[in-house]
This record gives structure tokens, sequence and C-alpha cells, in this order.
């Protein structure tokens, strides 16, 4: 079997692989995309950070393959034409990242109740002022989590352990740890006027991408707070910026945006009751391990015609 991987990762990977399989046979590629011996009849690609276009010429150059696994949950864009007319099992990343991404959500909801932007300026100014400000507390509030994937999940753990009532939906619904009620797919509508944090989670897909616009803006409570961890196009910006500056809503703490980098001109950037970072919830210095021990376990499940992890309905984009 012969398998293609990242050249930038030949240090950590090579001992992995010869662990559970000794024969295969490795071509690593560099950073520009260039494998160092011939690719066409290779089964295994584990798609590394480089575009969509050059995904499209690995996958013509190897005829042989079975297997693409990509290195992070969303496989919005990477579900190429090429991808998905060809027999090969795509696999994904989704769950390395659910513990950052969830740490984050609570950042946000603790940056909104306790203030930290204004206390931040307090600071700042050398001004003592304990008594001008109305600060709460997350436990006894709802929030609402639309997908309630790995991630979803994770922040549903955080978020209970806050003392927060938690909701959630998924397309099949089924009890969730930490989730008090879970509803399906579009049920979530009927709980934005209760919910005191709404938090998108789930994968860009053409079903979900700008599903989140002014209709469910104007379901929110004039005190909700929005947050998006998923991506910037499940939501319409051009509705939500208006809701931020009419105050329709709190505020929102946002880490994606339809265009990144953001635009040094986005209204996002000035708005105040925004908190924008910079697609950066994911971070960790514990990913790349997690994403090659995925690897490696769905490398040793491909092998042996077993159950592979995190398998990608092509058709449904996630």
């Amino acid at each position: 079997m012969k398998l293609v991987l990242p050249g930038l990762l030949r240090d950590e990977l090579l001992p992995r692989v010869k662990t559970v399989a000794p024969e295969a046979i490795i071509v690593w590629y560099d950073q520009n995309g260039e494998p160092d011996a011939p690719i066409n009849d290779a089964e295994v690609l584990l798609r590394w950070f480089f575009p969509p276009e050059q995904l499209a010429g690995f996958i013509h150059r190897m005829p042989a393959l079975r297997w693409l696994h990509i290195p992070r949950a969303g496989v919005d864009g990477l579900l190429i034409p090429e991808v998905i007319e060809r027999d090969i099992i795509v696999t994904n990343s989704a769950g390395v990242h659910a513990i950052p991404i969830s740490e984050f959500v609570m950042l946000f909801a603790l940056s909104h109740v306790k203030q930290a932007t204004h206390l931040h300026q307090l600071q700042a100014a050398h001004q003592w002022r304990e008594h001008d400000l109305q600060l709460r507390e997350l436990a006894g509030s709802t929030m609402l989590i639309i997908g309630l994937g790995q991630i979803g999940q994770a922040i549903a753990t955080r978020a209970s352990a806050f003392g927060m009532r938690v909701w959630g939906s998924r397309r099949t619904p089924r009890p969730t740890t930490g989730v008090e009620r879970v509803v399906g797919e579009g049920e979530w509508r009927t709980l934005l006027p209760e919910a005191d944090f709404v938090v998108i989670a789930t994968p860009l897909t053409p079903f979900t991408r700008g599903m989140f616009g002014r209709e469910e803006l104007a379901l929110m409570k004039p005190d909700a707070y929005l947050i998006n961890i998923a991506r910037g196009e499940i939501i319409d910006e051009t509705a939500l910026i208006e809701a931020l500056r009419n105050r329709r809503i709190a505020g929102a703490g946002l880490d994606v945006f339809t265009q990144e980098p953001l635009p040094p001109d986005s209204p996002f950037w000035t708005l105040p009751n925004v908190f924008v970072t910079p697609h950066i919830s994911w971070s960790s210095p514990f990913i790349r391990s997690r994403t090659l021990d995925l690897f490696i376990t769905n490398l040793h499940a491909f092998i042996h015609n077993e159950p592979m992890i995190n398998v990608v309905d092509k058709q449904a984009g996630y």
C-alpha cells in the first residue's frame, strides 16, 4: 500500500505509520504540493493545508486513491467534483478542536456577562468604578446550541458545568449529555425567543448557508447574545450588522466571517457590542498530535477493513 503524506510532518508521522503499516510505501509531498515519487498507484492521501485547486491536482494524479483524510472538521470547499464523483472515502478531523473551541465559546459568554471589555477600558484609564457596572451570572441563563456535533456537545458540557440551561439541535434528535432539550433541524427557531445565548456550531452546507438571517435575529431577545464559531457564511452578515447597530440584540462574539481576513473597513471591527477574533478559536498546542492520532487510528481501520471514524457524508456535506 502506498500513502501520500505531507513532508512537513515526516518526523512525526513516519514512526507512527510504520507502527501500524510497516510494509507501507510513503511518498512525501513538499509545501508546494510536489511529491518526491510517483503517486499514480497511491491509495491514501493525508491532505494538509493546501488549497482546493491543489487538491484537485492530487486527485487527478491519483487514480487509485481510496481514502482522503482532511485535518479539519469542516469540509466545505473540499468536496470538489473530483472527490464526490469518485468512490473515495473522505474522513475529517471533527472532535480534535472541540476542547479549545468550546472553551472559546465560554470566553465569549463570560466576557459578555462580566463586561470584560469595559473592565479593560477602566483599567487603561486608571478608573475604579465598582458601582457603575451591572455584572451578570451565566448560571440560570439559557444557551441554545445550533449543531450538536462533537464541538456542540463539548460546548454543552462546559455550559452545563456553569449552571446554564442548555438546549440544542441536531439532524436526528437524541438524548445528549448536558443538554436539557434536543430538537431536530429547523426546530431551533422556535427556541430563539427564550435563549440568552445562541451558539452557531453547525457545519457549512448548502442547507445551512445563510440560514441565520433577519427573521432569525428578529426572534431573539433584545438582551440575547449571538456566538459564531462555525462558518461566517451561515449568518447573513448584513442583517447581523443592522441588528447590532440598532441594539436589536445585545451583542455578538464572532470568530468567523464570510470574508477572511476580515477587511479593515468592516463595521464589525468598530461596533461596540461585538467581540471580534481572527478565526482562532480552534488553536491549541495539542491539535496537531490529536489530528495525527486520529489519522493513525483510521489508517489501522482502513488496513484491516474496519469501521473508520468521522466518515463524511459527501452528499450531506459533513
